[in-house]
C-alpha cells in the first residue's frame, strides 16, 4: 500500500529528481522546503490566509507530492499569484464560495498533517496507474475523526470536467470529522465522464473497506454525499451497489446525502436518502430532484428534502445563506440511520 507520507520524510525522499517525473502535477512542490524556512521556521506548520497565493497553496509543505491534486482542473495552467480569495473563480459551476471556509478547510488539513498524521492516499494501485494514465491523479484526502467511527466518502461536483473539493469536499469533511465521523474527499478522474468517475468512487468504497483496520474506520453503517455531479455519482452507487460500478462485493451506503444534482435514476432498494437544492437553481432542475424524492417516498424510503429560497447551483456548505446549516441536519440524517434498520451483518 503506498500513501503519501507527511511533511520532511516525503520532501526527503522525493529530491528533485522524484518531482520532475510530473512536472505539472506537483509544480512547485520541490520547492516546499525554501517556503519552509521562509514562511515557517524548522518543523512548524504555517497557516494559510485569503491574502495568500496559489503558488503559496502549491508549494505548502504539508501538501507536497499531492499539492496541484487540491484544485479543481487537471491539466491546466494556474496563475501562481492569484490569491485565495478569488479562488471561486477557478470554479465555474458553484457559486457561494466562501473563500474563509475554503481556507479554513485546507488550514484543518495541514494541522493534520503537522500532528503527523497521513493525509493522502491512493486507492489505485502504481500498476494499475501504469496501465491506465487516466487514473494518475486519483486519490483520497482522509479527515480523522474518532477511532473506529463509521467512514463517508464525499464526492464533490464539477460537471465531470473539474473536482469541486475546495468548496464542496473539504469544507464538507472538515464538519463531519468534527462531530467524531471519519471522512475522506475522493479525487477521481474529471474529463472521462460520469462512467469513470462513478467506478473510482467505488474502488475508492472497495480500498477503504479493504484498509479499514489500518485507516481505524468501521466497516458498518457507511455514507456516501455528493453534490451536482458528485451527487449522481453517489446515487448510482446507492442504488445498484458497489460491485455494479467494477467494486468489491460490499453492501449498500447506510444514507446517501445528495445536493443539487440532474440525477434520476432510482432503484426499488435505496438507502436512505438526504437531499438539497435551491429553488433559483439552473443547471439541475429542482422539479428533477422533487420526483425522484416522491418515488423514493413511495418505494418505502426514508428521506428528507429541503429547498432553499433564492438560491442557485453549486452553493455548498451554504455559508452565509439560507442552506447554512444543512451539513449538520444531514450528519445527523445518517446518524438516525445508524441506529435504526440497518443491519447487523452491514459490514464492508
Amino acid at each position: 500500500m503506498r500513501v503519501v507520507r507527511p511533511l520532511l520524510a516525503l520532501i526527503a525522499a522525493m529530491g528533485p529528481s522524484g518531482a520532475s517525473a510530473n512536472s505539472e502535477r506537483v509544480m512547485s512542490d520541490v520547492t516546499a522546503g525554501a517556503f519552509q524556512a521562509e514562511r515557517a521556521g524548522a518543523g512548524k506548520e504555517t497557516h494559510l490566509t485569503t491574502d495568500d497565493t496559489i503558488q503559496t497553496l502549491l508549494n505548502h509543505p504539508a501538501f507536497a507530492g499531492f499539492g496541484r491534486l487540491l484544485l479543481p482542473w487537471d491539466g491546466r495552467t494556474y496563475d501562481g499569484g492569484m490569491r485565495l480569495r478569488d479562488v471561486g473563480s477557478l470554479l465555474p459551476y458553484h457559486t457561494h464560495v466562501d473563500p474563509a471556509t475554503v481556507v479554513g478547510a485546507l488550514n484543518h488539513m495541514i494541522d493534520a498533517v503537522g500532528h503527523g498524521q497521513t493525509l493522502f492516499y491512493d486507492f489505485y494501485t502504481e500498476d494499475e496507474k501504469k496501465e491506465d494514465r487516466t487514473k494518475a491523479n486519483t486519490g483520497l484526502f482522509f479527515f480523522r475523526g474518532k477511532p473506529g467511527a463509521p467512514f463517508a466518502i464525499i464526492a464533490p461536483g464539477g460537471g465531470f470536467a473539474y473536482v469541486g473539493s475546495l468548496h464542496e469536499g473539504f469544507p464538507y469533511a472538515v464538519a463531519i470529522s468534527r462531530q467524531g465521523y471519519n471522512a475522506f474527499v475522493l479525487k477521481y478522474r474529471p474529463g472521462s465522464g460520469g462512467a469513470a468517475a462513478t467506478r473510482d468512487l467505488a474502488a475508492a468504497i472497495s480500498y477503504v473497506c479493504r484498509q479499514a483496520s489500518s485507516l481505524g474506520v468501521a466497516t458498518r453503517g457507511y455514507s456516501l454525499w455528493g453534490s451536482s455531479a458528485g451527487a449522481r455519482m453517489a446515487a448510482a452507487v446507492g442504488s445498484h451497489g458497489v460491485a455494479s460500478f467494477g467494486g468489491d462485493d460490499v453492501p449498500k451506503p447506510s444514507a446517501v446525502v445528495m445536493a443539487y444534482t440532474g440525477h434520476s435514476d432510482y432503484s426499488d432498494n435505496e438507502p436512505p436518502t438526504f437531499g438539497v437544492v435551491g429553488e433559483q437553481d439552473g443547471i439541475a432542475a429542482p422539479s428533477v430532484m422533487e420526483r425522484r424524492v416522491t418515488a423514493l417516498r413511495m418505494s418505502g424510503s426514508r428521506v428528507e428534502f429541503e429547498r432553499y429560497p433564492g438560491l442557485g447551483h453549486g452553493f455548498g456548505p451554504g455559508t452565509g445563506t439560507a442552506a447554512a446549516g444543512w451539513l449538520d441536519r444531514a450528519i445527523q440524517f445518517w446518524e438516525r440511520s445508524l441506529t435504526s434498520k440497518l443491519p447487523m451483518n452491514n459490514h464492508c
